[in-house]
């Protein structure tokens, strides 16, 4: 099991490394669009720190930066994708949204990833690897018809998948109160699929809670479905002001900040030094992608 200073410091990475984003965006130096997940970093690390990573597969989705971050920790490779280098982890063509590194898939299509994730379950369960598919969405992705279609063939094949919700509450600027009709969980549950609400704050509760769930898939290989409450401090997009919510609700949430209440029970020092390593880290790759070259075509 992970100790809770190592848990810390991958939310630590993966915030600072979405902060210094907004920052380079500002200076025109990212290509394409970006969706952080600030305030979510919870989810992704106790998912993570789960799974064996020697053969489980991730499958994300558009917000899927603190996703690769947890399960790869290639800072650098992120870095040279989003600014369009040829040192990407895709060689600077795929962006923020569509990565590829060894068990790690994402793309920005909504729902477009769900049945291509089931596929990955049933090529694993044939070949007998026992791994696990993890598979984000978000509540949004409510909306699209091929996710009750991949959870029930998911269910009538006995696929070893985990349908990960990520409940940030907002749908871009839609409250998930003004889409998404009766308890999210009962319909998993209607496909015979076992389901439980989680709550997405508590990195120690969450990563215990996860390691249990991802235990059982393994062992049973049956689908789950999970919905974890969390939220997005940031927008939806690099260019979303948020004033579809109250600064109350904010202020709400940045209470439960998954990073501060693991701040609160760490040595300050131990802190301080991790959040040195994490800005050296980012700044570093950064210097190095911005003496990278970019991409070229065959033809030019």
């Amino acid at each position: 099991m992970k100790e809770l200073k190592d848990l810390y410091k991958q939310m630590v990475l993966i915030r600072k490394f979405e902060e210094k984003l907004y920052e380079l965006f500002s200076k025109d130096l990212l290509f394409g669009t970006i969706h952080a997940c600030i305030g979510q970093e919870a989810v992704a690390v106790g998912i993570a720190n789960a799974l064996d990573k020697s053969c489980d597969i991730v499958v994300s989705n558009h917000r899927g930066h603190g996703h690769y971050i947890a399960f790869s920790n290639d800072v650098e490779g992120l870095m040279a994708e989003i600014m369009g280098k040829k040192t990407g982890v895709v060689a600077g063509r795929g962006g923020s949204q569509h990565l590829y590194n060894n068990n790690f898939y994402s793309n920005g299509v909504q729902g477009g990833m769900v049945p291509i994730a089931n596929g990955m379950a049933l090529a694993e369960k044939m070949k007998k690897t026992n791994a696990i598919v993890i598979c984000f969405i978000g509540d949004g992705t409510l909306g699209q018809g091929v996710v009750y279609e991949s959870m029930n063939i998911s269910s009538l094949w006995s696929l070893p998948i985990i349908y990960v919700l990520e409940n940030n509450i907002y749908a871009m600027s839609t409250n998930v109160k003004d889409a998404v009709a009766g308890d999210i969980i009962h319909r998993a549950k209607a496909f015979n699929i076992d389901a439980e609400k989680l709550e997405g704050n508590d990195i120690e509760a969450l990563y215990r809670k996860l390691a249990v769930i991802v235990t059982k898939v393994r062992n049973s290989s049956k689908p789950y479905f999970m919905c974890i409450d969390t939220y997005r401090f940031c927008g939806h997009s690099k260019s979303d002001s948020c004033e579809y919510r109250s600064r109350e609700e904010e202020l709400s949430w940045r209470d439960k900040d998954p990073l501060s209440l693991v701040y609160a029970k760490l040595p300050k020092e131990m802190v301080k030094k991790v959040e040195k390593e994490c800005i050296e880290r980012i700044e570093g790759a950064f210097r190095k992608c911005q003496k990278d070259l970019y991409p070229v075509l065959k033809n030019e």
